[in-house]
């Protein structure tokens, strides 16, 4: 109790000693930015999630050719779950004689769960939401009342038909009272081809459309809260049969998922980064708070205090700054979050949940592990210091043995790292090149102080005393680089990664971003439709062929006498039943979205888009026209566990292939380019009966031009993919919004880290300037001294960290964030000139009131 009451009573003189306002300050910061991020990802990613799912209509779809039981809708009701079902099947439609073949959906009340319908009054014209009332006073009508229907556009033109006609479906007939625009889960992969058409579910049995033998999906739709809907969805994957698939927004919308995904990434870096940065700054002020007890606990030990007894007073202290720091950072980080939110509120379409306090108590326990890690080894150290000190000052405190050095901060930046990565693999390579560069920021740092110094004899009074400082204190100039030139090389690599991500994201969501897709050209027709989409002021991009297929074997096995299994090693499946040709039925692991099984759509090309990238093996030759190869993507891959000379067998329109595996594709799903899973050759499907596609850009007022293609190419389907470009948009503008926001986070650590930096020997700074006076230098000489050596300092600094941000840079966008790395050269003039004004303004700044210092506490001292 006695140690409890001198540390509280101390406190307050030792917050104004000013290393424990540093030591609070930096925990504050690591604080703010985990719980900052924390709220921020937690909320925005729900509002992401939910807008995502606009692509489903829902937050989870169970998809079925039969009909699905009642123990999934139940099982979500009994949770609290929303559920719809909607029904989906062919059927020639009829508008007097005029008919086309038609992809009929028949949903039921709640639908869409997410997202919403946009319907219009004539074909191709601006949709509304379907809940708006349609005109003032009347009531809005959510979906197709029972004797309606609403057809697409398409339709509508393709039958000669408007709003109020009666159009024949099977053997009902059915009031066209809108012209459906879009809703949320029309296909985005050219599935359904064929024009579109939304009635009611009650008018389904009516139509007698579905009979014994007849081909449907059929569909449930589950949304909910996320903790309950993951709940679900592992219930699911437990009860559904072989015959049902599960379907979520990492499936359907890849465009989406890839920006989420990215942000993610970028933010936890950039929350990882701040904390080990104000790491830094702590292990930098608890080694300035050592220095300074070493005569007050010697003094004390004097009188009777055991080292446990000065230990609890230090520690006490600590824990009470941890604690307030914790309280603090998370205030501080929430009040960003809160901040940020308001700036995001005209981009976000939902309500976001309120924080729960999961970020909280991860900022306290960050606080206790950054104390912990770095401030309780020099703690220890304080303790021994022995009593002699008090007559002999040159007596210092025995240094802490290795394993009690350094074992609490590897453990303390290993819990973090995992913590915030949550990814085994990355986390070791990020601890590897951490440890790695500062080893190597130490050793070109020694020998840099070391070139620094040989320049004293040719320069002037003030930079040769700057100097003098940097190679007199050769081990405390050595620890200044390696803290500045890690600041500096995060905030530059951040910088860069920041630069990098958001040019990918705007490269690849420009204003003229294809927005409709076309599907189902006839090869003769090819040429005339290009020409056409021409002459409307389109501009088409690549054309493709396209053809289904249906894969029957791998290796010579049949597809049903596999199963696939999750591979030890992350993205791969591994094959089971191969060898032992075992009949027991395909049990999705690896392969849970059935690539194995379903029809595909494949495509030949003898070039290489540019949002294809190859990671095994080789593109083929023209050599090798016309050979049984295929390239296959990387998600196709890692479903069915392939590798290079993997034998495959396709059934494509009647016609047996057996190819192998000469590449592997990595896909830029979200160039919004056609791409295909599967690419063949040329000149080997060359005899199949195939069509073509192409997407295209073209403004939004030339409705009247879709209109006139659609009856000049009745065959063609088109698809208007606005609505998704707009969602897409939507979620990378809030990604921008967040990068940029929480990249404000990192400046705030690499600023505390400096100002820990010039804190360290701010003692010793103004001992040595009252010194100088006292012998006749002027205060001029001895600012531009100061000056001089922090200088060269952030000089230094900045040239080591360009270096290491250039290398890590590279990793960093390959690696994590897949993206195309980049060199840029105005980094290194940003790293050493940004790091010399940087640096040496923060320590002109942080030290002027040294030169300040009466000499007659010189004379004291002495």
């Amino acid at each position: 109790m006695r140690a409890l009451t001198l540390a509280m009573r101390t406190l307050l003189r030792e917050w104004r000693s000013g290393e424990v306002a540093v030591l609070a300050l930096a925990l504050s910061v690591a604080v703010a930015a985990l719980t900052g991020v924390g709220f921020l990802v937690n909320r925005i990613g729900q509002a992401v999630d939910r807008q995502a799912s606009e692509v489903l209509a829902a937050d989870l779809r169970l998809e079925s050719p039969q009909p699905i039981g009642a123990a999934a809708r139940n099982e979500a009701l009994r949770r609290g779950l929303q559920v719809t079902a909607s029904t989906g099947t062919l059927s020639v439609v009829f508008n007097a004689t005029a008919n086309q073949l038609t992809s009929l959906r028949a949903v039921e009340s709640g639908y869409p769960l997410r997202g919403k319908l946009l319907v219009s009054t004539v074909a191709f014209g601006r949709g509304i939401d379907a809940r708006a009332a349609p005109q003032s006073g009347a009531k809005p009508q959510l979906l197709p009342a029972s004797g309606e229907v609403w057809p697409d556009s398409k339709l509508l033109t393709a039958l000669g038909a408007a709003v109020g006609d009666q159009l024949t479906i099977g053997v009902r007939t059915l009031r066209v009272s809108r012209v459906l625009i879009s809703r949320p889960d029309q296909s985005s992969t050219f599935t359904d081809l064929a024009p579109a058409a939304l009635i009611n579910l009650a008018d389904l049995p009516a139509t007698q459309l579905l009979q014994p033998g007849s081909r449907a999906s059929y569909i449930l739709m589950f949304s909910g809260e996320r903790a309950a809907m993951a709940a679900f969805k592992l219930w699911l994957k437990t009860n559904k049969s072989p015959s049902e698939r599960i379907l979520d927004v990492d499936e359907t919308s890849p465009q989406i998922k890839s920006a989420a995904d990215r942000a993610g990434r970028f933010l936890s870096l950039a929350s990882l980064v701040s904390v080990l940065l104000c790491c830094i700054a702590v292990a930098m002020a608890a080694r300035r708070y050592v220095r300074r007890h070493l005569d007050s606990v010697a003094l004390m030990k004097t009188i009777g205090a055991t080292r446990r007894f000065t230990l609890i007073v230090s520690l006490s202290q600590l824990i009470v700054v941890a604690l307030f720091s914790a309280a603090l950072g998370s205030l501080l980080g929430f009040l960003a979050q809160e901040w940020l939110l308001r700036a995001l509120q005209g981009l976000l379409n939902a309500d976001l949940p309120v924080a729960d306090a999961t970020p909280v108590v991860v900022g306290f326990i960050t606080s206790i592990a950054v104390l912990a890690g770095f401030a309780l080894p020099a703690l220890w150290q304080l303790s021994r210091v022995p009593a002699i000190r008090v007559l002999r000052r040159d007596i210092e405190a025995p240094p802490p043995q290795v394993w009690i050095a350094y074992t609490p901060a590897v453990a303390a930046v290993i819990f973090l790292v995992y913590w915030t990565i949550r990814d085994v693999t990355i986390a070791l390579w990020f601890i590897a090149g951490l440890t790695g560069f500062l080893a190597l920021l130490a050793l070109c740092g020694t020998a840099l102080v070391a070139l620094a110094g040989r320049f004293r004899s040719s320069s002037g009074v003030s930079w040769r005393y700057g100097l003098a400082n940097l190679s007199r204190r050769r081990v405390d100039s050595v620890v200044q680089i390696v803290a500045f030139g890690l600041g500096l090389m995060v905030l530059l690599l951040l910088a860069v990664v920041r630069n990098n991500l958001l040019t990918d994201w705007r490269k690849s969501l420009p204003t003229d971003l294809p927005n409709y897709f076309f599907i189902n050209i006839p090869p003769e027709q090819r040429q005339s439709f290009t020409e056409y989409l021409t002459r409307q002021g389109a501009r088409p991009t690549r054309s493709l062929p396209m053809i289904r297929a249906r894969m029957t074997a791998l290796n010579g096995v049949a597809i049903e006498n596999l199963r696939f299994e999750p591979a030890a090693v992350a993205g791969g499946a591994r094959r089971l039943g191969e060898r032992s040709g075992d009949n027991r039925s395909a049990r999705s692991a690896g392969d849970e979205g059935g690539m194995a099984r379903r029809e595909q759509n494949i495509t030949w090309a003898d070039t290489l888009g540019d949002d294809n990238r190859i990671v095994e093996g080789r593109w083929w030759s023209v050599a090798e026209f016309g050979q049984p190869l295929v390239s296959v993507s990387t998600e196709f891959q890692a479903a069915l566990g392939l590798k290079l000379g993997d034998k495959l067998t396709f059934d494509v329109a009647g016609e047996t292939f057996v190819v192998s595996v000469s590449s592997v594709r990595k896909v830029k799903w979200d160039s919004f380019q056609p791409n295909f899973f599967l690419v063949f050759p040329p000149g080997l499907l060359d005899g199949t009966a195939g069509t073509w596609m192409t997407s295209a850009y073209l403004q939004r007022n030339r409705a009247q031009a879709i209109g006139a293609l659609v009856r000049q190419f009745p065959s063609v389907s088109v698809f208007d993919l606005d609505e998704l470009l707009t969602q897409v948009r939507s979620v990378v503008d809030k990604a921008v919004l967040a990068v940029q926001s929480v990249f404000l986070f990192t400046l705030l650590a690499g600023l505390t880290v400096l100002l820990a930096a010039v804190q360290a020997t701010r003692d010793e700074r103004r001992y040595e300037s009252a010194m100088l006076r006292t012998l006749g230098a002027s205060r001029s000489t001895i600012l531009k001294s100061v000056l001089a050596e922090f200088t060269v300092l952030g000089l230094l600094s900045g040239l080591l960290a360009a270096a290491g941000a250039s290398v890590a840079g590279y990793f960093v966008a390959a690696r994590v964030l897949e993206l195309p790395a980049r060199f840029d050269p105005s980094l290194w003039l940003l790293g050493v000139v940004g790091g010399a004004l940087l640096v040496g303004t923060a320590g002109w700044l942080a030290t002027r009131s040294v030169v300040n210092q009466s000499p007659l506490l010189a004379l004291r001292s002495g």
